[in-house]
């Protein structure tokens, strides 16, 4: 639960003019007088000083009187508070912060190398100030932590061989992997007051032990991917002919020279390298 609480104290401008009003009192009454007693109103400009406060755009002070807090200041522009007030800085702008490279396991137990990319800043300065001992290297390790527990959530990739066909994968999935790592990481912040406004995987790969075997292996699933295509082709391709030279009557094949012609044209459209012909100048029964 937030106590925050947001005040606007006085107006700075016009404490400005009361403050040189204080000190051209003293000045002038000290000069005609020259009653010591003036010199007073000179310390009690300067006790007004501490009072005044300049909060830039999108940032905030918070005050504490003596371990209180009393509230905070959110609009921009000059103002004066009591002068015994600590007044903590705390920006309110919006900050990237890029995480380090992680070595991780995935689901599978896959080493996998991962960072991610976080825009967020503070939308509640009590909790940031008060509910946390340094906000800043709280977003940091808790975004750390974030991703090891996102990386071992799902698999790098979906590996057929293995019986995986994961709906989510950390390198096909970034849209829903992205989602759930700003809902972890909203999770994980909102006791410091941090709004998370974008998280995004930065960088991923394979640990280096791993990536060349990992590599061979995509390698291979693309060429047997590829394969089943081709195969499927040259299927339908040697049915057509079959069921055309059948149905035109081109010539009558018994079952052995099917399977002989089908083997032929398996071999010459599944084959990497261009077939060389043989001329047959003898009779089909040779």
């Amino acid at each position: 639960m937030s106590n925050e609480k947001t005040i606007t104290p006085a107006n700075g401008y016009l404490m400005l003019f009361v403050f040189f009003i204080i000190i051209a009192a003293g000045v002038v009454g000290l000069l005609l007088t020259k009653n010591p007693w003036f010199v007073a109103l000179f310390f009690l400009g300067l006790l007004t000083l501490p009072g005044f406060v300049l909060v830039n755009p999108n940032g905030s002070r918070v005050l504490l009187l003596f371990g209180k807090y009393m509230g905070t200041i959110k609009k921009n522009g000059l103002f004066w508070v009591n002068p015994l007030y600590v007044k903590k800085k705390i920006s309110l702008r919006a900050r990237n912060f890029d995480s380090e490279r992680l070595k991780v396991n995935d689901k599978l137990g896959n080493p996998v190398i991962i960072s991610t990319i976080l825009v967020w800043r503070v939308r509640d300065t009590f909790k940031a100030a008060f509910d946390v001992d340094n906000y800043e290297e709280f977003v940091r390790i808790q975004t750390d932590a974030a991703v090891r527990e996102l990386a071992s959530k799902y698999p790098y990739d979906n590996f057929a061989d293995e019986g995986m066909d994961a709906d989510i994968t950390l390198r096909s999935s970034m849209k829903e992997v992205n989602e759930a790592l700003v809902k972890g990481l909203d999770e994980r912040l909102t006791i410091a007051g941090i709004e998370v406004l974008e998280s995004r995987i930065g960088y991923l790969a394979y640990a280096n032990e791993i990536a060349s075997a990992m590599l061979k292996r995509q390698q291979a699933t693309a060429i047997v991917a590829a394969r089943h295509k081709i195969v499927e082709g040259a299927v339908s391709m040697v049915e057509m002919a079959l069921e055309e030279l059948s149905k035109k009557q081109v010539v009558d094949l018994d079952e052995e020279r099917k399977a002989a012609m089908v083997s032929n044209l398996m071999v010459i459209l599944c084959g990497d390298k261009d077939a060389s012909p043989v001329v047959n100048t003898g009779t089909l029964n040779m």
